[in-house]
């Protein structure tokens, strides 16, 4: 029973995420390196925000509870402002390389900034999901029984789908930050940022899974379809990449560049 929900869980989570990676980036090394990149750029971040969570624990009372309650928002705080910094800053890194390949390679085109965006936030979202599911799906193995102790026994279950809508919706603010900072959208930075906090707000009333993850699908879903609408998507790239027919035309769709 411990291996079906460790792999069943594991699948629930980064399954959309491996397929992703095995369809659009497996096969093309340029875009590996940028999915790992990204990747690298997040774990930097948490490692920054790790620093700034630790230096502000060592200097407050550890055993005062409401102290700790308020340095854990604070914490994710810095950590969702800290994230996305350094997409910013993943994104500025991006565009001058950009700028060198034309200059390198003046007849070969370089990536479109979208197709740059789409694969920067699947790295930033595969990390992230790594690191904050690694250690409850290894629980999964046992020994012990969730919910024993009138915990929800769904808890590796709702974790997994949490995971999952981190994962995606990671790869839709990318797509969609790199957009705003494309079309100088400050604005679109902005709902980045808050909707980041939200989803993350949303983990302090995990008992509740009902409301947490349904919300947080809300805002995957309407995340997912500004990020389609700004990567030039349409009905019929839709039906034709549901019927593949043209799998990249998102990738490759000439008003991405």
């Amino acid at each position: 029973m411990t291996a079906a929900v460790f792999f069943g869980c594991a699948f629930i989570a980064f399954g959309p995420a491996l397929a992703l990676y095995i369809v659009t980036i497996a096969k093309e090394p340029l875009r590996i390196i940028f999915l790992i990149v990204g990747a690298f750029f997040w774990l930097v971040s948490l490692l920054l925000s790790s620093l700034v969570w630790f230096t502000a624990r060592t200097i407050t009372d550890d055993k005062d509870e409401s102290i700790q309650k308020y340095l854990l928002i604070f914490g994710v705080l810095i950590s969702v402002l800290i994230q996305e910094m350094f997409r910013f800053a993943y994104y500025r890194l991006l565009k001058k390389a950009n700028e060198g390949l034309k200059i390198i390679n003046p007849d070969e085109p370089p990536p479109s900034m979208r197709l740059l965006a789409y694969v920067s936030g699947l790295g930033f979202g595969i990390m992230s999901g790594v690191f904050s599911f690694v250690n409850t799906l290894s629980d999964s193995l046992g020994p012990g029984t969730v919910g024993i102790h009138g915990d929800s026994p769904q808890f590796f279950l709702n974790s997994a789908f949490m995971t999952l809508v981190i994962i995606l919706l990671h790869m839709f603010w990318g797509i969609v930050f790199f957009d705003g900072c494309e079309k100088k959208n400050w604005y679109t930075l902005l709902v980045v940022l808050l909707t980041h906090l939200l989803v993350s707000a949303l983990t302090f009333i995990s008992p509740h899974y009902a409301i947490s993850l349904v919300s947080a699908y809300v805002i995957m879903v309407l995340m997912g379809l500004w990020a389609f609408s700004v990567a030039g998507g349409s009905c019929r790239s839709l039906k034709m990449c549901l019927l593949c027919q043209d799998r990249d035309f998102l990738l490759f769709n000439p008003r991405s560049t």
